[in-house]
């Protein structure tokens, strides 16, 4: 579902050396445009960098800032929160101004700098407490900008690569796609845990090689992705959909207000009273991003509870026996059999399983696909509270100072 951006100027196209008539040299003989692979690495890189910093935050905000657990979460759910709000200022920026391209170049550099921050404020000789503290609020701030900002163009860049019968292709890449976003994230959940338990810097953990590292990848993204430049389809600003989407709500509840009186008659839709301004088929399609939008309502409550992983199930396994036989697993790397399921169950569902019941002739939709995935997720987080119950009466109360 997509609604369709006004028409560029022919002019810009013209003039634009990177416009979207640019025929990119094929991959290896193949129908995949070669440009992809520049993407597809710079994609791996950045999520190596972001699960690999985000993966050691907790427990670098409770034992090196010596904040408690209730603040370490709040604001590692902060960040979380708007790293995953500045997509929608990303989008703004690359669809109404600097367009996909010079926005993802842009704010990765801003991400590497907050990296850089973020890495300093980990170094114990560099200032006191309050200078920790302001360098890593300031580094994660800036991160936060930058994977946001570029969250919205990097895939869509790279469909922008392909021609528009090349379906099939486009496809293909984006579950490969997908692929390197959890390939990167399992590989950074494993190495930056060992970074920062098994390499003593400064007389203790080396948080600023565990934070120096993703900051490297995310330098090398950036190299790779304007490595590439010279081959990119790059297609010119075509104008905000989201700010035309809105504008279109606007105005049709403004004039069904202007026109509630009974006097006039009732249309099918509330949003049938935008067609005095709005062609029919951008009122279609908004109408179907709105029901879309009801299946959403219970996904923020999943991701609640689904990023709980980075922080109290972390905080949690800080308090366990994670010694198997000589194995040790550190507290911030539980994260990483989210990803390992992820990149084993997805050829096995979709290979299997749902070939299976398939045959079997039960259907299984989207919506009963999400249905059941959230009850698991309720069943997983009630075992959750047990183990917690479980560890909370198995702890030893720490003295009480007298005074």
């Amino acid at each position: 579902l997509s609604l369709s951006p006004l028409p560029a100027k022919e002019d810009e196209t013209e003039k634009d050396p990177c416009s979207a008539k640019k025929q990119s040299p094929r991959l290896c003989g193949t129908t995949y445009p070669l440009s992809i692979i520049f993407v597809v690495v710079n994609e791996f890189c950045e999520r190596f960098s972001f699960y690999g910093m985000k993966a050691v935050l907790t427990l670098y905000f409770a034992n090196f800032l010596h904040w408690d657990d209730d603040q370490s979460t709040a604001i590692y759910h902060a960040f979380t929160g708007l790293a995953y709000f500045t997509p929608v200022l990303g989008a703004l920026i690359a669809d109404s101004w600097l367009g996909k391209f010079k926005t993802i170049v842009v704010l990765s550099i801003v991400y590497i700098i907050g990296h850089v921050v973020k890495s300093i404020g980990a170094i114990p000789p560099v200032g006191n407490h309050t200078v920790h503290v302001a360098l890593s609020i300031f580094g994660l701030f800036l991160i936060a900008l930058g994977t946001g900002g570029i969250k919205p163009c990097v895939a869509a860049f790279g469909g922008d690569q392909f021609e528009e019968d090349q379906i099939v292709q486009r496809r293909r890449f984006f579950s490969f796609f997908y692929l390197c976003i959890n390939a990167g994230s399992l590989l950074s959940t494993i190495i930056t845990p060992i970074l920062r338990a098994d390499v003593t810097c400064f007389g203790g953990e080396c948080y600023a090689l565990a934070f120096g590292v993703p900051a490297a990848l995310m330098v090398v993204a950036t190299v790779v992705f304007l490595s590439g430049s010279g081959l990119y389809k790059n297609l010119p600003p075509q104008g905000n959909i989201l700010v035309g989407v809105s504008r279109c709500i606007g105005f049709a509840i403004r004039n069904r207000w202007k026109h509630r009186s009974s006097a006039y008659p009732k249309r099918e839709h509330w949003l049938d009273w935008a067609t005095e301004k709005y062609p029919e088929h951008v009122i279609t399609e908004i109408k179907m991003v709105t029901r879309v939008l009801f299946l959403y309502l219970p996904l923020p409550m999943f991701w609640a509870l689904f990023d709980q992983m980075g922080s109290r199930w972390t905080l949690q396994a800080t308090a366990m026996n994670a010694n198997f036989g000589g194995f040790i697993i550190q507290p911030d790397q539980m994260q990483t059999i989210n990803a390992l399921l992820i990149v084993t169950f997805i050829p096995v569902f979709d290979m299997g399983i749902y070939p299976l019941f398939a045959k079997s002739k039960i259907k299984l939709t989207p919506l009963r696909r999400m249905t059941v995935g959230m009850l698991l997720a309720s069943v997983a987080f009630i075992a959750a509270a047990v183990v917690e119950l479980q560890v909370q009466s198995t702890l030893v109360p720490e003295p009480v100072v007298k005074e």
